[in-house]
């Protein structure tokens, strides 16, 4: 038995040393891991490593030279300069790029900014792509321009063309589903003035001028196919060439029409 009991002991004690080695290492593993989160000496390291480095990249020639613009038209250079708050001589290894970008990009008239480092000489490169103007938004009394998504853009503006004009609380948000539908037949949405959504339910069009034009009523739903209607009646029918003062397709089967009376005395 005793000679059995030392075989025993001379096979298991490395298999013991082992274990007990390993626990060491977890528990060392684990108290540095607390003493790292608590006093952030890693990261601490790190941080005045990449300091020093950008220190002395910076004084051998990797100071920032310039920053160059492209596809702007609306944004001027000042605005983007004043966002980005880059300066010459910074550090072009240490400028953070997403961060340039997210700033350029709250810009009022800014869509889209790529940015990108470029070398000898050592600059900052930003495209941008702006928002296009498709509506104007009569709220209140108040005009605001509309992009191509549907969103307000925030800033002043003063049209360059006639554009077409959406009227109402909630026109903004269904803008973008009344757009697609009416630029189907370019005949005709040339001719679309103005767009008045409805109690934010449903738009009511307005052909050739804001004012004197001829009042298309659509329906609440399925407002394509009364589209469609409208478009084959013009072109078979010519029925927005006629004196009218409304047109109402709210009615699946019916067709309504008011003649215009006021020239009745001529």
């Amino acid at each position: 038995m005793i000679a059995d009991n030392k075989i025993y002991e001379t096979v298991v004690w490395p298999y013991r040393l082992l274990g007990n080695l390993l626990l060491l290492g977890l528990i060392w593993l684990l108290t540095f891991g607390v003493i790292t989160v608590r006093h952030n000496l890693v990261g601490k390291q790190i941080d005045s490593l990449l300091s020093e480095i950008y220190s002395k990249t910076a004084a051998a020639g990797w100071g920032l030279e310039d920053v160059t613009l492209e596809g702007q038209q609306k944004t001027s250079a000042a605005e983007v300069l004043a966002a980005i708050g880059l300066k010459r001589g910074d550090n072009i290894l240490e400028i953070d790029l997403k961060d340039i970008c997210a700033k350029v990009q709250t810009l009022p008239w800014v869509k889209k900014a790529v940015v990108t480092r470029r070398y000898f000489p050592n600059g900052i490169h930003i495209s941008i792509t702006e928002k296009q103007v498709m509506s104007i938004w009569q709220y209140q009394n108040e005009f605001y321009p509309i992009d191509e998504d549907g969103e307000i853009i925030e800033t002043e503006y003063v049209p360059e063309h006639n554009l077409l004009q959406i009227i109402g609380e909630g026109a903004p948000a269904h803008f973008n589903a009344l757009l697609k539908i009416v630029k189907q037949d370019a005949e005709l949405f040339a001719r679309l003035k103005a767009a008045n959504f409805i109690s934010n339910r449903r738009w009511n069009l307005i052909f050739d001028d804001v004012e004197k034009g001829i009042t298309v009523k659509m329906p609440e739903e399925d407002f394509e196919t009364a589209w469609k209607k409208l478009v084959k009646l013009d072109k078979t029918r010519g029925i927005l060439k006629r004196k009218l003062t409304f047109i109402d397709l709210r009615l699946k089967n019916k067709v309504i029409v008011r003649l215009d009376v006021s020239d009745n005395n001529e």
